[in-house]
């Protein structure tokens, strides 16, 4: 599948907004501590992501009812959905100078009836000529994603068989359904019946 830029400058792809503020005090810290481990800008990416996929519990997953979408309030709760993770992730890399875009996926329940949007992201790491999508929501039995840049190892291949959809646009800024969805929901119960199925 071929990524496509939804803003065509790369700049776009580093800027702070309302749900990527990586220039909170508790972002910057986290980066500090992450650039303190790391010696170029690929095993920090990969630090970033395995801190955000390992540090942070998806709430489905962990069951907290909170429902976390500001980069900052991610990673000073502990707590988020995929999208919620994918945003505190692009924020780490973006204070870095790493371009970093949100992307999305149309994925199905075990019934086969669709499911909420599943939110990734994709990185651009210095040196290549390509985006390359990784997945932060968290592993668990049956789901396995790690940070690769040899093919992708995302926690939910899509199954096209089923309808699901891989869409190829990276954002600079969340989807606007995604936002208002995370934005408005009381809870997490509340928010799985309102986060849309499909862009």
């Amino acid at each position: 599948m071929e990524l496509i830029q939804q803003i065509p400058e790369l700049s776009a792809y580093l800027a702070a907004d309302e749900a990527i503020d990586h220039g909170h005090p508790v972002v910057r810290e986290t980066v500090d501590t992450l650039r303190g481990e790391t010696d170029d800008a690929y095993s920090y990416a990969a630090a970033a992501y395995a801190f955000v996929r390992d540090t942070i519990p998806h709430s489905a997953d962990s069951g907290d009812p909170r429902v976390a979408w500001r980069a900052s309030d991610v990673l000073a709760t502990r707590n988020g959905i995929c999208h919620a993770k994918s945003h505190a992730l692009a924020a780490l890399l973006r204070a870095a100078g790493i371009p970093t875009a949100l992307c999305y996926q149309a994925l199905c329940e075990d019934g086969g009836e669709p499911g909420p949007l599943h939110g990734l992201i994709a990185v651009r790491l210095p040196g290549r000529d390509r985006w390359d999508r990784q997945d932060p929501r968290g592993n668990k039995p049956g789901v396995d994603a790690h940070f690769s840049l040899d093919g992708e190892r995302l926690a939910w291949p899509v199954r096209p068989e089923f309808g699901e959809v891989d869409y190829p646009v990276l954002y600079a800024s969340p989807h606007p359904a995604v936002l208002h969805s995370l934005r408005s929901a009381e809870d997490r119960p509340q928010l799985w019946r309102t986060l849309p199925t499909a862009l």
